[in-house]
């Protein structure tokens, strides 16, 4: 218990365990997990941090404070808030598809975490088509919008894009993508743009399969 509280750890998991016929008991093999925000005060234990064993997506990711777990899915996803981003999950589950990521930009997200999320998704060879997924409140749709735009800008647009935007500042946001010189697929509603997502995925992904390109025309 000591060992736990002292080190900040989330996870001591200790098996097997193996006893010798004499009496002695040996660790045979362990576990440990340790509270990133505890990095400052357990500056030894991270020390001992091997990053070329994580995921590329997530170590990059999280030099950008953004919550994010790579999965093997086909669609990315950027969304703020961790119940809405478990909720663009189920419902792409729900529509046949298949996520890449947990992706939480959070509620107080810069234009420039959005520009990197986005950078990620846009990134991975897996991702055939991006869903955004923002209820503004604290995050205002128009950063969204902005960090999407800029990304955009820098990397190009490769991918399919489809955006969901509701809340707050989301006719400021429309406008910044409408004037942006990019067409992106828009929806009001969730169901309709994770089924978007999910047809789109899969006809990247059929004709990646016969080596045969694919382009969208979405009317301006």
């Amino acid at each position: 218990t000591n060992s736990f509280l002292e080190s900040d750890a989330t996870l001591v998991e200790i098996n097997p365990l193996s006893e010798t016929p004499d009496g002695h008991v040996f660790v045979c093999d362990c576990k440990l997990n340790f509270d990133d925000n505890a990095e400052w005060r357990q500056a030894e234990v991270f020390t001992r941090r091997d990053r070329a064993q994580e995921d590329p997506r997530e170590v990059e990711a999280a030099q950008y404070d953004l919550n994010y777990i790579g999965l093997d899915g086909s669609i990315g996803c950027l969304v703020n808030g961790a119940g809405l981003a478990m909720a663009t999950m189920d419902i792409i589950k729900l529509n046949g598809g298949s996520p890449a990521n947990f992706l939480d930009v959070g509620g107080g997200a810069t234009k420039e975490q959005v520009q990197k999320a986005f950078e990620i998704l846009n990134g991975d060879d897996k991702v055939k088509a991006i869903l955004v997924n923002i209820f503004g409140g604290i995050m205002r749709c128009d950063v969204i919008a902005s960090g999407v735009v800029a990304a955009a800008s820098k990397i190009g647009l490769s991918k399919p894009v489809i955006i969901r935007l509701q809340g707050t500042n989301v006719e400021q946001a429309k406008k910044v993508i409408e004037g942006s010189g990019y067409r992106m697929i828009m929806s009001d509603d969730l169901d309709d743009a994770a089924s978007k997502a999910v047809r789109i995925a899969e006809i990247v992904k059929s004709a990646e399969d016969i080596q045969v390109g694919v382009s969208f025309e979405i009317p301006l």
